[in-house]
């Protein structure tokens, strides 16, 4: 029976970094993934092909539309899908082998099959031939992920009726995709496929996109994605979902309870995603769930069951591939006897549209439930010289601010290069900053990020100097 320190089961970004990180603190270290490559959903079906698809079709889109204003005259662009699916595969498979690499440099054993429970201290490998091995653990990891969710009467035929998995390989391009969900998955697939000339449609049922986010940011994301030509149906609860041949109609109640419908020849369910633990075992080792199906444990990540531990989707908190890339680093850690922290917060959230949205910390709508005193500084991306350089003159930046002490409690923002924008406010939130000491560090320019300086420059007084 082979023994080790840690197992970690999942090898998604929790799951793999957990595994580096107690590999890199001198534990042996064993890593066990059902699938035959690394990386979960995030690198595989998830964040890393979406992007590769995004990219492509923002390339598309632009030789399209925006080349022309550039002085860039071509010919008609023609989208080649087949291509860009291959392109997205070599790109996942370049960045799992990555992982590979990884985990034999700091000389984690890894483990090809399904891994399960037989006691609190023993974990089962069983693999694709059926064969089975048993792992000695003193500790153990639970980083097993999440799937897409769906809704009781909907039936996924993974052809016409797909998740985000199979909108990331399909052989043709929609003629018309609706999208059943306002959220980051449904709107950032929705949008590759409008670049590629889709109609596409998004059925919500909560009366705006993006609804976790501030409420700022999806009445901008919303005027934006219009502007592209996607649609929207708010406030509308889907009653049912049929497919007929090549057609599929989804009929749904508005807000005035009136009967709608809408059909398409594709339809991306995209209402979210649900903890993966069937098959865990975690009944044999006496590890409890909570009401949501989620694996419950306290402020160090641990389970009811002392030596096994929990991260990422299967928990409780934003399903995030980098809050869990956090938690994974926080369980090595605290297994190694430091004292690591993590601020739920200060992760940021992100949406890889055009242009990208991102937000940190409390938005409006928590401050006004909590009764905050507070104050809003915004500056608009139109006002930017670097934007106007660009063409990419839609979106804002909001900054968020104590009334008192002028800390920095949120910060949101839409427009090109957000997700990468939102790091600097990570960090001047993660050292309390005030909107005036953003307001007074000299920031590059040209740059984008001259936006936030210039967002907390109105927070503090109102003293933004180009608008």
């Amino acid at each position: 029976m082979s023994q080790f320190d840690v197992t970690v089961i999942g090898s998604g970004p929790g799951g793999y970094v957990a595994a580096l990180r107690c590999a890199q603190l001198g534990f042996k270290t064993a890593l066990i993934e059902k699938y035959s490559t690394l990386g979960g959903t995030c690198l595989n079906v998830g964040c890393i092909p979406s992007k590769a698809l995004l990219d492509s079709s923002e390339h598309f889109e632009n030789a399209k539309h925006n080349f022309a204003n550039h002085g860039i005259i071509i010919n008609e662009p023609q989208a080649d899908l087949a291509r860009m699916v291959a392109r997205k595969n070599e790109v996942v498979d370049q960045t799992t082998k990555g992982i590979n690499f990884l985990m034999d440099k700091n000389k984690v054993t890894v483990f090809e099959g399904l891994g399960s429970f037989e006691s609190a201290t023993q974990v089962k490998v069983t693999k694709n031939d059926g064969s089975s091995e048993i792992l000695e653990t003193k500790y153990a990891i639970v980083a097993t992920g999440s799937k897409p969710s769906t809704l009781p009467f909907i039936t996924i035929d993974k052809e016409r009726i797909i998740t985000s998995t199979e909108a990331l390989n399909l052989k043709e391009i929609p003629k018309h995709l609706v999208v059943i969900g306002g959220g980051v998955i449904g709107l950032e697939l929705g949008s590759v496929y409008l670049r590629l000339g889709s109609q596409v449609t998004v059925v919500e049922y909560m009366d705006k996109i993006i609804p976790t986010m501030d409420g700022a940011l999806s009445k901008e994301l919303t005027k934006v994605l219009k502007k592209q030509g996607m649609k929207f149906m708010l406030s509308t609860g889907v009653q049912s979902v049929e497919r007929n041949g090549d057609s599929v109609k989804i009929t749904a109640k508005d807000k005035k309870g009136e009967e709608v419908s809408v059909e398409g020849d594709y339809v991306l369910v995209s209402v979210g995603r649900k903890p993966f633990t069937e098959g865990l075992g975690l009944e044999k080792a006496g590890v409890e769930l909570d009401e949501r199906g989620r694996v419950k444990v306290n402020d160090h990540l641990q389970t009811n069951v002392a030596n096994i531990y929990a991260i990422g989707d299967v928990v409780k908190g934003a399903m995030l591939a980098h809050k869990a890339e956090e938690e994974g680093v926080f369980v090595a850690e605290t297994l190694a006897g430091q004292k690591p922290h993590i601020n739920y917060n200060l992760i940021p959230g992100v949406v890889y549209t055009w242009p990208e949205v991102a937000g940190v910390g409390k938005t409006e709508e928590q401050l006004k439930e909590e009764g905050a005193a507070y104050k809003v500084g915004s500056f608009p991306m139109r006002a930017l010289g670097r934007s106007r350089a660009s063409g990419d003159i839609d979106g804002l930046i909001k900054i968020l601010a104590d009334e008192k002490t002028d800390e920095v409690l949120g910060v949101h923002m839409i427009g090109a290069r957000a997700a990468d924008l939102i790091a600097e406010a990570v960090t001047a939130m993660e050292f309390r900053a005030s909107a005036e000491d953003i307001s007074r560090m000299s920031h590059a320019h040209p740059t984008y990020a001259e936006a936030i300086k210039e967002a907390a420059l109105d927070a503090t007084g109102k003293r933004a100097l180009h608008m």
